[in-house]
């Protein structure tokens, strides 16, 4: 049966009053492509009750960063930088179409990317990716959870601690805690343990962008600190999943000893970031970002 034509975004508070006073620049964007195509737009806010009634309301739905729970449904997620974006069928990163395409250093145009790398660095890190250095150090951020392994996960956040301590017994190894995240007394136990196995370990407060700029390389789960720190031309040993694995060592992908052998080569960063973030991504500030919206939502069998 077809579905009547109307968007349905769901929103979070700050979100839904900037997309309704028609502020939010990607937003904007989304809507002028589906009115363009006669479709009606609506605003709601992203309610448990709201979302237990999508599937049955007629039209589509858009969300940001939940997860479709129809099969008329998308989401939308920032690409790590404004103003790059993803519209997906899946909250899941590693389920993202970038996620699942082969990244092929022979086919990047190298004077854009280079332009690209580094105009990217300097706007978002001014001159500390320039002034990076090497100091025997390994940063390590962590996330939430960190005495569970999840199902995207080779084990858990503590673990991976334990593990990479052991593998680097002369480095410093700096670890910091999410902004954003509850750390029980059990975590701060755990990882106290850690440290007093491993004198080396350290849980620091300090600006990522600092941890990047004198750290060898970077372990993780999938934090986007690990991709932020490409631009600094810093290698990185991912322990889950997520959709930037391509230039990284990756656990889950090839195991842990080739995971950590690779960061002793030195990928195409230059080439790896203009390919994620100009030719996979939506950049919301380029004159063509209506018509690859328009082209990734014809691509998901939306009528526009």
């Amino acid at each position: 049966m077809d579905q009547p034509d109307d968007v349905t975004f769901y929103l979070e508070p700050t979100l839904l009053e900037s997309a309704q006073r028609g502020e939010h620049n990607f937003i904007g964007l989304v809507v002028g492509v589906l009115q363009d195509a006669g479709l009606t737009v609506h605003f709601t806010p992203n309610t448990g009750v709201a979302r237990l009634r999508a599937e049955a309301r007629p039209g589509y739905a858009m969300y940001h960063m939940d997860q479709p729970n129809h099969d008329r449904a998308l989401t939308m997620r920032r690409a790590y930088f404004y103003p790059f974006w993803q519209i997906e069928a899946s909250a899941k990163r590693w389920e993202w179409d970038v996620a699942l395409t082969d990244f092929d250093p022979q086919a990047v145009d190298r004077g854009e990317a280079d332009r690209f790398f580094s105009f990217w660095g300097r706007r978002l890190y001014q001159q500390k990716p320039v002034n990076a250095v090497r100091n025997k150090m390994i940063y390590v951020p962590l996330q939430g959870l960190i005495r569970q392994a999840r199902s995207f996960q080779a084990c858990s956040p503590v673990e991976m601690l334990e593990r990479t301590a052991q593998r680097y017994p002369q480095h410093q190894i700096i670890a910091t805690l999410h902004p954003n995240e509850d750390y029980t007394s059990a975590d701060r136990m755990a990882l106290a343990k850690v440290i007093g196995r491993y004198p080396r370990v350290e849980i620091v407060e300090r600006a990522m962008e600092l941890c990047l700029r004198d750290c060898d390389f970077v372990v993780t789960m999938n934090s986007s600190a690990a991709f932020s720190g490409f631009l600094f031309r810093k290698p990185a040993v991912l322990f889950g999943q997520i959709d930037f694995h391509h230039i990284a060592g990756s656990v889950m992908r090839d195991g842990e000893d080739a995971a950590f052998e690779a960061v002793t080569q030195e990928p195409d960063y230059a080439g790896y970031m203009w390919w994620f973030l100009q030719q996979m991504s939506i950049n919301a500030g380029k004159d063509n970002a209506k018509g690859r919206i328009q082209s990734v939502l014809r691509g998901h069998g939306w009528p526009v």
